[in-house]
């Protein structure tokens, strides 16, 4: 995980703050598959905003998923902001020749 200066996370925020969540959670909650399309989403835009539905939060809070989530896709947790948080990673750089 990297982490993100003051000035990254404003210009993050600025930018996925008036867009819609592309992902949404579930009463199935997080599974590999719900990972799986984060990593993918991750990987072409850098970063990711997502909803949690009531159903998903079975007693958890929303910060907690959110770090779990972070976490298991070696993500940076930008922001929380009640159901719905916003997730940034670097793009690894590839060696070409």
């Amino acid at each position: 995980m990297s982490k993100l200066t003051a000035g990254m996370k404003r210009r993050i925020k600025r930018r996925l703050s008036g867009g819609k969540p592309t992902v949404w959670i579930g009463k199935n909650s997080v599974s590999q598959e719900l990972l799986k399309e984060i990593e993918k989403q991750l990987e072409k835009r850098k970063m990711v905003k997502i909803k949690i539905l009531k159903s998903a939060l079975q007693g958890d809070k929303a910060k907690q998923i959110a770090s779990r989530i972070a976490e298991q896709t070696e993500a940076s947790l930008v922001e929380v902001r009640g159901h719905t948080f916003m997730l940034y990673k670097r793009r690894r750089k590839s060696c070409r020749k």
